[in-house]
C-alpha cells in the first residue's frame, strides 16, 4: 500500500534513491523488496513476461508485454545479443572420510587468467569457489556425489577462489562429467536447487560460447518467433560474448560504491559485431543492448578505443556507476536487479538515479516479478 501511494503521488520512498544523496553512496541503491516478488520460477513461455517502458527523454513510464518488444525497434537499428552459454558448473560433494558437504561452483580453467578457447571445457585444472573454504586447504580432496569423480586443491587465491585439479573417473572428461553430474548454477537468491528444466530455462535461445557461470537473463525473453520478426523489420543483429561470472552476484560491501573492486569477466566482441554496429551508427539506427552485459561489453570497448569500437577480447573490469558517459548503447533492454548491486548501479548510470528508482517503484506498485526469471525493464 506505500509502495502503491509513493508511486502514484510521485515520492520516492525512504532509503531509496535520497535526492540528499549523490549517488555515491552504497545505501543510495537499497529498496524494499516482498520476497514474493521474487520469481522463482521461469513462466510456461519466455515472451509472456511483463515489459515496463521507461522513456529517458520525458520520464514516461508505459506497462507492456514482451511480446510488444519489437514495437519500439525499426529498420536499420541492432539489436546487441551477448551469446554467452552457461555451463551446469555447479557440483556437490565431501571431503574424502568426512560427510560435511562441499559445495563446489567451477570458474574458468587454468592457473589464474585464461582465454578461452573452443576445448576450453576440457581443461582437467579450474579456478573455483567453494564452501565451506577455510576447511579445504591445499590437499585437500573432495569426492563429488553420485560419481568416482574426485577434485584436489593445489593452491588458495584471492577472494576465496582456489586452483582445483579434477579426476573425472569414469566421466573420462570434463564436459560430460557436467553434463552427467553438474548442476546448472542458479543464482542463491531462487533459494532452491537446480532442476532439470533449468537446462533450457536458464540459458538463451541464442547461447553458443560455453564459458558462464551466470545467464544474461534480459536475453531469457526472446523466442526464435521474436527474433524472426525483428529481422523481417529491418533489425539487424550483432552478436558480443562476455562470460558472465560469479562476481555478477557479489555483494557490494563499501559504502562508498566507488571502492567497489569488480571481478573481472573475459569478453569478445567480433569484428563482424563491430561493423554491423558502426555501420549502423553512421546511417542513425540505434543500438538496442540486450542486458547489462552487452552494455559493458560495447562500453568496454568504446572506452578502450576513445569511442571507436572495434574488434577486440579482453578482460574487463568496467564499473559503470552514475555520471558515466555511454558512447554504443542507445536504448537497454534489462531485467529488475537486486538492491545495492552493481547491475542498478549501470541502469542507474543510464536513465538516471531518480528516473529508475520512479521505475523500481513502478515495478513495485504493479507487481511486476524480480531478478533472473523475472519481468523486464525496456530504457528508450
Amino acid at each position: 500500500m506505500i509502495v502503491r501511494l509513493c508511486y502514484e503521488q510521485g515520492m520516492t520512498l525512504p532509503g531509496f534513491f535520497d535526492d540528499a544523496r549523490d549517488g555515491l553512496a552504497l545505501d543510495d541503491y537499497d529498496y524494499p523488496l516482498p520476497e514474493a516478488l521474487i520469481a522463482r520460477y521461469p513462466l510456461e513461455e519466455r515472451q509472456a513476461s511483463r515489459m515496463l517502458v521507461l522513456h529517458r527523454d520525458s520520464g514516461r513510464i508505459e506497462h507492456r508485454r514482451f511480446i510488444d518488444f519489437p514495437d519500439y525497434m525499426e529498420a536499420g537499428d541492432v539489436l546487441a545479443l551477448n551469446n554467452t552459454k552457461v555451463l551446469p558448473v555447479r557440483f556437490y560433494g565431501n571431503r574424502q572420510g568426512f560427510t560435511g558437504r562441499v559445495e563446489i561452483l567451477l570458474l574458468h580453467p587454468g592457473h589464474g587468467a585464461y582465454q578461452p578457447k573452443a576445448d576450453e571445457t576440457h581443461a582437467l585444472v579450474w579456478q573455483a569457489l567453494m564452501r565451506p573454504a577455510k576447511k579445504l586447504k591445499p590437499g585437500t580432496a573432495v569426492e563429488f556425489e553420485g560419481t568416482r569423480a574426485t577434485m584436489t586443491v593445489l593452491h588458495g587465491g584471492e577472494r576465496g577462489c582456489c586452483t582445483v585439479a579434477i579426476d573425472p573417473a569414469e566421466h573420462a572428461d570434463m564436459p560430460t562429467l557436467m553434463e552427467k553430474v553438474g548442476k546448472m548454477p542458479i543464482p542463491p537468491y531462487l533459494r532452491r536447487d537446480a532442476e532439470e528444466s533449468d537446462k533450457t530455462r536458464y540459458q538463451t535461445v541464442f547461447s553458443k560460447i560455453p564459458g558462464a557461470q551466470a545467464a544474461p537473463t534480459a536475453g531469457l525473453h526472446f523466442t526464435p518467433e521474436i527474433l524472426g520478426v525483428l529481422a523481417e523489420k529491418g533489425v539487424q543483429q550483432a552478436e558480443v560474448t562476455l562470460s558472465v561470472s560469479a562476481g555478477t552476484f557479489r555483494t557490494v560491501e563499501e559504502a562508498c560504491i566507488l571502492n567497489h573492486r569488480m571481478d573481472a569477466e573475459w569478453y569478445d566482441c567480433p569484428e563482424a559485431a563491430a561493423h554491423t554496429i558502426r555501420q549502423a551508427k553512421s546511417r542513425q539506427g540505434r543500438v538496442f543492448a540486450v542486458g547489462t552485459t552487452v552494455a559493458k561489453t560495447l562500453e568496454t570497448v568504446a572506452a578502450k578505443y576513445h569511442g571507436q569500437l572495434k574488434a577486440d577480447s579482453d578482460w574487463s573490469r568496467l564499473f559503470i556507476t552514475p555520471g558515466f558517459y555511454f558512447q554504443t548503447t542507445d536504448c537497454l533492454l534489462t531485467n529488475f536487479h537486486l538492491p545495492k548491486s552493481t547491475l542498478l548501479m549501470l541502469i542507474s548510470a543510464f536513465a538516471g538515479r531518480h528516473l529508475v528508482a520512479r521505475a523500481y517503484e513502478a515495478a513495485l506498485a504493479e507487481q511486476y516479478r524480480f531478478f533472473s526469471y523475472g519481468d523486464c525493464m525496456l530504457i528508450l
